[in-house]
């Protein structure tokens, strides 16, 4: 697959609303669980420091996403926190790797100095071994920073990545 990734366009709302929301349901990765319409949808990827689309350059299809927004204020404001979403039948494809590394890249150029994921679950060994493979620095363990779907509560792994 051969992917574009560019700027979040209004009218990408309810392919990215729905994409978000797959990842939403599922339950294991995303710490909401509101689903988004695509009218929050679009006000929510709008407010974004920047919310990247992946298209599928072959079927014009967009298959993923991310948003990217400060960690924090002030004199934390120059480390970011980004959030990945691939759409189900596309995973495994190397989305979340092409979206990560555009997101890295479009970090640094806003002006952001860290990008710190706050909680990586850690049953999610997709995204872990492709973070260590980017480079980015396990910070510890939370034991049951995350509440999944089953009630159960599940390890977080916060890391980061110098800019």
């Amino acid at each position: 697959m051969e992917l574009l990734i560019r700027a979040y366009r209004p009218e990408d709302a309810a392919a990215l609303t729905e994409i978000w929301n797959q990842v939403v349901a599922d339950g294991v990765a995303f710490p909401q669980t509101e689903l988004l319409s695509a009218e929050s949808g679009h006000a929510f990827f709008s407010e974004q420091s920047f919310t990247g689309a992946a298209v599928d350059q072959e079927t014009g299809e967009l298959v993923g996403l991310y948003i990217l927004h400060p960690n924090n204020i002030g004199r934390c404001g120059h480390i970011c926190n980004a959030s990945y979403a691939v759409r189900r039948d596309v995973r495994g494809q190397h989305v979340g790797e092409a979206l990560v590394r555009h997101c890295l890249q479009t970090a640094k150029e806003i002006g952001f100095r860290i990008l710190q994921f706050n909680a990586v679950v850690r049953s999610n060994h997709t995204a872990l071994h492709l973070y260590e493979k980017l480079g980015f620095v396990r910070l510890g363990v939370i034991p049951g920073g995350f509440l999944m779907p089953d009630g159960s509560y599940e390890d977080i792994i916060p890391h980061y990545h110098l800019l």
